[in-house]
């Protein structure tokens, strides 16, 4: 393997907490255990880019492996050395319960077949995550003669353990500072590394949800889900990487075992671990009926009562499944949470919980290209900074320099914050680092198109309730208001209902005596400079008259149209987009003239509406002769509202019922009034 400048860079800024991540590979093949316990060895021995030094901790963990690993039909072997030699050293899951008949602990080995081992109640207070779902170990497993001669009597004890995770105080600080090195690319990539992927061979689209995965390990209370193809690795990070979290595949799920036990009092596995995952989530159930109650309440306040009492936890709940179909197929038959089991999949209280929907679709199936055979940090060293920052938030980095828009209910405001506040914990794991403008923001685009994924799939089941899902931010005071979709819902050439962007509106050619009607989008960005430059080369002479005619109409009505900016002090770079055989972008002066009069404005032009018409130089609406061919074809294109010259109002008795029904027909009087009408509010 090559060194790459990334790797000099993370063996220098974290000496001793970086590992070579193809040696992990190599040994989590040969061996029964997860990628982390590997990693614990390989961190102790081999973090280190010499070589030499390299090859002899490899030998020493080949040797402890081998040593302490029970492989399929050694279980015997490893009963009759610590019987011989008195213990032996084992690395294995310990689970414990309380056997009630003999009031003691007793434990689990389940590599050496072995259910009941005995331990101290000292050992199951200092860890009490094996009386839940276990953790791994290193363990010195005793064996007394004298007791395997009693009636009952339990021969193998647990000596000592050693759990498998990192426990100094200082990691986070050794994080922080060993970020600072990095530029955020850079340190994205390490974390990307640092759970086995290579980014070179990944979209940007993929890194971002590869990014998304690790959001619940650093946000207490994150609820994610994630649904897409199989083969992406989806349970991975939650099963592998890190000793706090438990991964539950499909089947049932007990009340008792996820939140508390009535009869013991015992607290189930989201006050035990950071993040509890739902692998195969569309064949989970639970026990009881109001087993989804509970963990509704759960998702929502951190909370859930026993008894009397009200219990607190901070587990993540993730719930990841697969597709049967491709997306667009999933949502022409429902919608995207399809997948989920019966008693969620349709209940929007249940989804409103949800804080983000990650795209499992972005991210590719998962072949050998993939894995990185580079540095990243040792899986335990990690972990046990993501979970230390769980204590901390970035929501105080927004004040002031974040602004949500208006289309955002209290429960989206609280999802689109933990996601933005863990994405910014990730990049920034310091919380004196300053945070940079163009980061910030793409946590809050990120945000927020995760959070409207899951509001769209509730318009689709109780459309009235979450009509507007309009999602939008503006960064800074001074800021544009800019509005974010989910990727799977635009398609090019059909209009949407988003709010465009600034300088950007759907406009229809009327055609002409060679041309048919067509759909064309103008796109308007302004600069310092002046005039009015198109970038369409040759540019159509029927759109340069109208561009012409729209821009002597914009200087010479400025006051009325765009208050007290001076058009004349601003270039403004027009581009002219056609989606139809009409290429000439004829007789388009009204929507020029809202177009540019948006970009100088710094506000869009409302989501899903088609503008028609043409102005004159001296500020005249020429007159449209075919009004109706026009709306049926806004109706084509998916246009919710259509703005036409009031002169067109009588044709339009000639529009069909079934036509007039689709499409929201409105009509101006001149440019200002057209402007005012099409602007978003």
């Amino acid at each position: 393997m090559q060194l790459d400048d990334l790797d000099r860079l993370a063996t220098t800024a974290f000496e001793g907490y970086v590992v070579r991540k193809d040696l992990v590979r190599t040994f989590s093949r040969q061996f029964p255990v997860p990628t982390y316990v590997v990693e614990f060895l390989l961190g102790r021995y081999c973090a280190t880019t010499d070589e030499a030094e390299i090859q002899e901790g490899l030998e020493i963990v080949q040797r402890q492996l081998h040593a302490r690993t029970v492989k399929a039909g050694d279980e015997e072997l490893f009963k009759a050395r610590a019987r011989e030699s008195g213990s032996v050293k084992v690395i294995d899951i310990v689970t414990a319960r309380l056997d009630a008949r003999t009031d003691s602990y007793i434990a689990t080995l389940p590599s050496l077949r072995l259910t009941d081992v005995r331990l101290t109640p000292e050992m199951v207070k200092e860890h009490e995550r094996m009386l839940t779902g276990g953790f791994y170990a290193e363990i010195t497993l005793a064996y007394d003669a004298s007791i395997a001669q009693e009636k009952n009597g339990r021969p193998f004890g647990i000596e000592s353990l050693r759990p498998i995770q990192l426990s100094k105080r200082e990691v986070l600080e050794i994080l922080g500072q060993g970020r600072s090195q990095f530029s955020t690319p850079e340190w994205r990539d390490v974390l990307l590394r640092s759970v086995g992927f290579e980014p070179a061979t990944l979209s940007e689209r993929a890194k971002d949800a590869l990014l998304l995965r690790m959001v619940p390990f650093v946000e207490r209370n994150y609820n994610l889900v994630e649904l897409g193809p199989r083969g992406t690795g989806k349970s991975h990070l939650f099963q592998q990487v890190s000793p706090y979290a438990h991964l539950i595949s499909g089947g049932k799920a007990t009340v008792a075992r996820m939140f508390v036990n009535n009869s013991t009092g015992q607290r189930g596995l989201v006050c035990q671990y950071d993040v509890v995952c739902f692998d195969e989530v569309s064949g989970v159930s639970f026990d009881q009926k109001d087993g989804v109650n509970i963990m509704k309440g759960y998702m929502e306040s951190g909370e859930f009562s026993r008894g009397k009492d009200s219990i607190r936890a901070d587990g993540s709940i993730v719930l990841v499944g697969n597709f049967e179909v491709d997306v667009e197929h999933q949502q022409r038959i429902g919608h995207l949470l399809g997948p989920l089991p019966p008693e969620m999949r349709d209940d929007t209280a249940f989804m409103d919980r949800l804080h983000a929907f990650l795209p499992g679709w972005d991210v590719p199936k998962l072949n050998p290209g993939l894995f990185t055979e580079h540095f990243g940090l040792v899986s335990d060293f990690l972990s046990e900074c993501f979970s230390r920052l769980r204590h901390q938030s970035r929501v105080s980095a927004l004040q002031g320099r974040l602004h949500w828009g208006g289309a955002l209910s209290g429960r989206d405001l609280n999802a689109v914050n933990k996601t933005v506040s863990g994405l910014l914990k990730l990049l920034y794991p310091d919380p004196d680092t300053p945070i940079s403008d163009e980061d910030l923001e793409w946590a809050a685009r990120l945000a927020l198109e995760v959070r409207r994924r899951v509001k769209e799939q509730q318009k689709r089941i109780g459309a009235a309730e979450f009509r507007n899902t309009h999602f939008s931010y503006t960064l800074g005071t001074e800021g544009i208001e800019t509005f974010v979709s989910t990727p799977e819902l635009q398609s090019q050439g059909s209009i949407g209902d988003e709010p465009l962007e600034c300088g950007q509106i759907w406009t229809l050619s009327p055609g002409g005596l060679d041309e048919h009607p067509g759909l064309f989008r103008l796109e308007v960005t302004e600069g310092p400079g002046n005039g009015v430059r198109v970038l369409n080369n040759p540019v159509p002479a029927a759109f340069k008259e109208s561009i012409r005619c729209a821009e002597q109409n914009l200087y010479a009505r400025a006051s009325h149209l765009v208050g007290d900016r001076d058009p004349r002090a601003h270039e403004f770079s027009v581009q002219l987009r056609g989606f139809d055989a009409a290429k000439s972008g004829a007789k388009t002066g009204i929507a020029a003239l809202i177009a540019l009069a948006s970009a100088l404005l710094k506000r869009s032009v409302r989501g899903g509406l088609i503008v028609v018409g043409e102005v004159t130089l001296g500020g005249t609406i020429e007159p449209i002769h075919n009004a109706v061919t026009l709306a049926e074809l806004a109706v084509e294109k998916g246009a919710k509202s259509l703005l036409l010259p009031v002169a067109c109002r009588r044709q339009l008795f000639d529009l069909s019922d079934d036509m007039a029904t689709k499409l929201d027909v409105e009509f101006y009087q001149d440019g200002r009034d057209a402007l005012l009408k099409a602007l978003d509010n």
